[in-house]
C-alpha cells in the first residue's frame, strides 16, 4: 500500500510540473489517503504484535 501511495505521489509531482492541476490535485489526494491508511494499518499491526508475544518464563 505504501508503494501505491508513492506511485500516486510521483504522478502528482509529474502532473504538477506539466501544469495539469486537476490531475495533480487528485493524485496528491489519493496518495495522502493511501499514506494515512498505511500508517493506521502499520500501527494496528505493531500493537497486535506487541500483545502476541509469549510471556517470559
Amino acid at each position: 500500500m505504501l508503494t501505491w501511495a508513492i506511485i500516486f505521489f510521483v504522478v502528482a509531482l509529474i502532473a504538477a510540473i506539466f501544469g495539469f492541476t486537476g490531475i495533480a490535485a487528485a493524485a496528491a489526494g489519493i496518495a495522502k489517503i493511501l499514506f494515512f491508511i498505511f500508517i493506521v494499518i502499520f500501527v494496528i499491526s505493531l500493537i497486535l504484535a506487541l500483545f502476541k508475544r509469549p510471556p517470559k518464563a
